[in-house]
């Protein structure tokens, strides 16, 4: 990286109680993290997408983790059914079968903050599923292609075209 392509960054000075800075301290030597200021950087990245996602119209990327029972194919059809009802939020998934007859899935998701929100609400709801956590981020991906005023915004329209 050259000098011209570093970040302009500015100095903050906090006062913290000695307790907390200390604890600080062994979270970054435990964790082999690279130095204080990147790793308050990283939290306040952290909080600050969190915070966007409370803001209505505000987008994000990110990804939703879902552990599952795998007994039956209901919860996966279920699952399916309602991420083609989010087909411009959910960018891809990855799928993974876990012991005990669960199963591991990542979406990777981007969209208005409500939507990713009313995403999880539904995947939730679906009979089967363990857990399930929105990890977002203000930065987001690059257009993955154009679109015309032309094509189908419905998931029916999409399956529809020949």
């Amino acid at each position: 990286m050259s000098i011209e392509q570093l970040p302009h960054l500015a100095r903050l000075s906090i006062s913290l109680p000695q307790d907390l800075l200390d604890r600080l301290d062994v979270m970054i030597a435990e964790r082999g993290l690279p130095n204080r200021s990147q790793t308050i950087a990283e939290m306040i990245r952290h909080e600050l997408s969190e915070h966007s996602e409370g803001q209505v119209g505000a987008v994000t990327a990110g990804t939703i983790t879902l552990i599952y029972r795998a007994e039956s194919g209901r919860v996966r059809h279920a699952l399916a059914q309602t991420q083609l009802t989010y087909l411009k939020e959910v960018i891809s998934s990855q799928h993974v079968f876990l012991e005990d007859d669960q199963s591991l899935e990542v979406l990777l998701v981007q969209g208005p903050a409500e939507r990713l929100q009313s995403l999880c609400d539904d995947l939730r709801k679906i009979r089967g599923v363990l857990q399930i956590k929105l990890v977002a981020t203000t930065a987001l991906l690059p257009p993955l292609h154009a679109h015309s005023a032309e094509q189908p915004d419905s998931p029916a329209e999409r399956l529809a075209l020949p």
